[in-house]
């Protein structure tokens, strides 16, 4: 099973909490929003959801 991490753009307020927390570095900031950019490294722990304030990230199972 792989996830694909989804950052919503508009409540994205670029805090750099996900990219902080993240275990596989998916997110790095481009134009002070996060961009999962290595979303095939993603092991679905869900942390970044956990710790977004602006319920900006979501992961969906593929």
């Amino acid at each position: 099973m792989a996830f694909n991490p989804i950052v919503d753009e508009e409540k994205c307020v670029g805090c750099e909490e996900c990219v902080d927390v993240c275990p596989v570095e998916v997110f790095e900031m481009q134009d002070g929003k996060s961009v999962p950019v290595n979303a095939e490294e993603c092991l679905g722990c869900e942390s970044c959801v956990e710790v977004c304030e602006e319920n900006a990230i979501t992961i969906e199972e593929t």
